[in-house]
């Protein structure tokens, strides 16, 4: 690695505090759909995410979260350790696809095994079954998530570290309060509120207050807020220990987004190129 970036200590694992997401590499991008068929044509393959990927590997920052079963991201991200010499830190977040029985039932059969058979194979370090998972199982009244811990333990057996996917604040209050064997949280926190179920403000409360460090997601809104707007309200309101994923659709994108978070981190002006416009003339100074 050329240099470091700020790392935090995630169930015994150096993690750092920016995270590479994937929605930007796999076609999703909560906007339109001729943006997700760009993504899908344009970005969606082994070397465009190798190229992406290989710039936050090189500034330190080796953590990559979505779903490993995607084979395209799977070899991008084995690409980018044969070209960078750096191992990823894989935190991949599976679909268990409960049903109406699940809540009986619970998780421990053949499928859920298959499926996480599958995560452990594919290297992943963390296992945190996306929210269209466990957020099925929040039970509001009992203020419990149900039939996850059974989940966490699978998880355990096989060498992988638990960690709970949501997108409800509140299943962050529930799983400190019952002591679920979880060692990290996925929660969107962003300043436009944008895909948050409560206001910015309490989702803020509820990561300080979170006993296991957050790796909040969406911090620009799926495109919809500003890099600059949306980097310095993060890093500047989440804890030490909190984490910051981020999408990029290229090598140069990743570039701004790294360098604007450390000079917000430093807190000094930030070494990347402003676009210009006509309108911006008058601010040029006159040779």
């Amino acid at each position: 690695m050329e240099k470091g970036f700020p790392r935090t200590d995630v169930g015994g694992v150096s993690v750092p505090r920016m995270i590479v997401g994937t929605n930007w590499f796999l076609g999703y991008s909560h906007c339109t759909q001729s943006k997700t068929n760009y993504i899908i044509q344009n970005v969606k393959n082994r070397k465009s995410i190798a190229d992406i990927l290989e710039v936050f590997f090189n500034s330190g920052i080796n953590a990559v979260m979505g779903q490993i079963r995607e084979t395209v991201l799977y070899e991008a991200i084995r690409e980018t350790e044969d070209r960078t010499g750096t191992e990823a830190i894989i935190i991949s977040t599976p679909h268990l696809s409960p049903d109406a029985n699940t809540l009986v039932k619970g998780f421990i059969n053949d499928e859920t095994k298959k499926i996480l058979d599958n995560e452990a194979a594919h290297n992943a370090v963390f296992c945190m079954p996306h929210q269209g998972t466990t957020d099925l199982m929040v039970d509001r009244c009992a203020r419990r998530i149900r039939k996850f811990g059974e989940v966490a333990a699978m998880i355990r057996e096989r060498g992988m570290i638990p960690g709970l996917s949501t997108h409800m604040p509140e299943a962050i209050v529930i799983a400190d309060e019952s002591g679920l064997d979880v060692e990290t949280y996925i929660s969107i926190y962003n300043a436009m509120g944008f895909l948050m179920q409560v206001e910015v403000d309490w989702t803020a409360k509820i990561i300080h207050e979170a006993k296991k460090p957050v790796m909040t997601i969406k911090p620009m809104a799926s495109g919809h807020i500003r890099p600059f707007q949306a980097l310095t309200f993060v890093w500047n309101t989440l804890r030490d220990q909190d984490m910051v994923t981020v999408g990029t659709m290229s090598p140069d994108e990743a570039k701004e987004l790294i360098e604007l978070s450390l000079s917000i981190l430093e807190k000094r002006k930030a070494d990347i190129e402003l676009q210009t416009t006509r309108s911006k003339a008058i601010f040029e100074k006159r040779k």
